[in-house]
């Protein structure tokens, strides 16, 4: 016979799990933050991340800004020719990309690619038992291959942010100047008219922020990861997931902190 306190026992079961697991991932997160403020530091370590979150990532970021940039400026034309507002365009392209779609769509395309690079790296050193090996070296493995992570995430993310801001507001000028017919002093000064100082603030806060989560979500699964190549490949699944999830949560959030009246 089934119990009807089943689903609620259910329910408690869900929600106990869920505070065990934020309180592992900000565990994790205080111990390796601590790290960073205690020698030694690993610079070639950090450097390697660095340039892997910054300088491989670029082309796809530039392409998913760009394009981006460019359907904003054709969709916000299409919706405001009805309303004969076509001069705003150039305006909520600019707000659209530098607010939420420069530091977002950057955050995602890093998670997918460099995220689960760091599970699956992180991931294989712990089921090949080379985390334990460092150990053995005296080496803490947090210090050594999580700290420098997320400080590289931390700084690099906000540079590839500021990269995809600018290009995708060029694609909206290009398609604004060469398509829509719009004057290019015309576009450039309705650009500078709406961008404000706050703008481009609340993106690189929200780029460093989503950094973080990036770096975290891949060591955090990496490092925990269990059983084989199975296990890999499922710590490599998560990490993308739970870093997009936290991305667009704390974009929320972050959105809130900054414009919210």
């Amino acid at each position: 016979m089934t119990n009807p306190l089943d689903p609620l026992a259910a329910l408690g079961r869900l929600a106990l799990g869920l505070c065990a697991g934020i309180g592992a991932v900000a565990l994790f997160a205080l111990d390796g933050v601590s790290h960073l403020l205690r020698p030694p530091f690993y610079g070639r370590l950090f450097a390697r991340a660095f340039v892997e979150f910054a300088y491989f990532s670029l082309p796809v970021v530039a392409l998913t800004a760009i394009f981006s940039g460019m359907v904003i400026a054709l969709q916000s034309y299409t919706g405001f020719s009805r309303f004969s507002a076509q001069g705003a365009t150039a305006g909520v392209v600019v707000l659209s990309v530098v607010r939420e779609l420069g530091p977002v769509l950057a955050g995602l395309m890093v998670a997918g690619r460099v995220g689960a690079a760091m599970a699956a790296e992180l991931g294989t050193m712990r089921v090949t038992d080379q985390i334990d090996a460092l150990r053995t070296l005296s080496t803490n493995p947090m210090k050594y291959l999580v700290a420098p992570r997320l400080l590289a995430g931390t700084i690099a993310l906000p540079l590839l942010v500021v990269v995809a801001d600018v290009i995708g507001v060029l694609g909206g000028f290009l398609v604004g100047t060469l398509k829509l017919g719009f004057g290019t002093d015309a576009y450039l000064r309705s650009t500078m008219d709406f961008l404000q100082q706050q703008d481009v603030v609340s993106s690189l806060v929200k780029a460093g922020v989503f950094g973080f989560i990036i770096a975290l979500m891949g060591c955090y699964h990496g490092y925990r990861s269990r059983g084989g190549a199975q296990g890999v490949g499922a710590a490599t699944t998560a990490a993308v997931v739970s870093a997009s999830i936290m991305i667009l949560s704390f974009d929320y959030l972050l959105t809130e902190m900054f414009f919210a009246k």
